[in-house]
């Protein structure tokens, strides 16, 4: 399995993410912040999601790392790189768990999360897919200088808008 880097901005950690996450994982899936990316779920689906966000790394080489707060220590999201079967192609993905909104904190993450896609692994571009009623989402990709870039229909999540981030050139 690949060795998951640890990442830290002004702010956060972003880390692997492990067991002693799921009481996280369980409460944003419980709740309706997680019902534009599968949710709400019951404890078995959330457990579920958490062995899939460690296996994405396993599988791919890069994932989602669970987002700390440097202050206080607490998980406050998973945000990262994403492209399970059936993505049109890789993403960077971000959720925030309930009272971490509105502080910058997707940005700040997803910022990393891309400065790691493009330095590290040598991607020449990502996605992030949103869905239309989530403005919050478009904010925090449009502050990415991410732009809209089609749509895309996917079985489960229907259609959502396809924001493509600038070149490594452009962005960092």
């Amino acid at each position: 399995m690949t060795a998951i880097p640890t990442i830290d901005t002004a702010r956060l950690i972003l880390r692997a993410p492990g067991p002693q996450d799921f009481p996280a994982m369980r409460a944003f899936y419980a709740s309706d912040r997680s019902r534009f990316v599968g949710g709400p779920k019951d404890a078995e689906g959330a457990w579920r999601q958490l062995a899939t966000e460690i296996g994405h790394w396993a599988l791919c080489g890069y994932g989602r790392w669970i987002v700390e707060d440097k202050a206080t220590g607490t998980v406050c999201g998973i945000v990262g790189l994403w492209n399970p079967e059936g993505w049109p192609e890789p993403e960077i993905g971000w959720d925030l768990f309930d009272g971490f909104e509105g502080r910058g904190y997707a940005t700040e993450a997803a910022e990393a999360a891309r400065a790691h896609a493009y330095e590290t692994l040598g991607w020449r571009t990502v996605i992030s897919l949103v869905d239309p009623a989530n403005r919050a989402s478009a904010r925090v990709a449009e502050r990415l200088c991410a732009r809209p870039d089609g749509e895309f229909t996917h079985a489960v999540f229907g259609t959502v808008i396809v924001y493509r981030h600038p070149v490594p050139e452009v962005c960092l």
